[in-house]
């Protein structure tokens, strides 16, 4: 179940708001200038399917965030507990960085954690099943996938290059709590 929890970024212990209503999310991520969405597949996602169908499956969605924010390159990336390089993968994102573009993801499946350093506040943003997350460029950020990692996302970029990082030199991601 999707998950907002905002805590005063000098306060690790004691979140200020926790809800897992998707109208209360949102409403919250909206007026820091984040885009939080549901979206409905067309078809069953309940078999393995392929990643072309699973882009079909969502395409009307990829399509419209496609158009609004001008993105080139749209994939899908996985992640599960088994995986070789998981714990590189998750270390590879738990520090607190910008980027020059958003960072739009989409999660078909399973789940991740991210957490948005805003002003004086931190957002953690539990993301699952069907959300949208939509990080605002230059907006201070780290993600967790946990350490036994289970999500498939669909990831748009403006950006060919792809994912590219830049660190804000800031500790404060080992400071807040991550997922186990």
């Amino acid at each position: 179940m999707s998950q907002l929890k905002i805590y005063a970024d000098s306060d690790p212990t004691q979140p200020t708001f926790t809800s897992e209503s998707v109208d209360e999310i949102s409403a919250q991520l909206v007026d820091v200038g984040v885009r939080f969405e549901r979206w409905t597949a067309t078809q069953d996602l309940s078999t393995q399917i392929s990643q072309e169908d699973m882009m079909i499956a969502y395409q009307a969605d990829i399509d419209r965030i496609k158009a609004e924010g001008g993105y080139q390159t749209v994939d899908v990336v996985s992640m599960y507990p088994e995986h070789p390089d998981r714990v590189a993968f998750r270390e590879k994102f738990l520090f607190e960085h910008r980027h020059t573009e958003d960072e739009v993801r989409f999660f078909v499946a399973g789940q991740g954690l991210f957490c948005l350093h805003i002003e004086d506040k931190v957002y953690q943003v539990l993301c699952t099943r069907d959300d949208l997350i939509s990080v605002p460029e230059n907006t201070a950020h780290w993600f967790d996938m946990g350490s036994a990692p289970t999500f498939t996302a669909i990831r748009f970029f403006n950006n060919v290059e792809g994912w590219v990082a830049h660190s804000t030199e800031s500790d404060i991601a080992k400071r807040f709590p991550l997922l186990p």
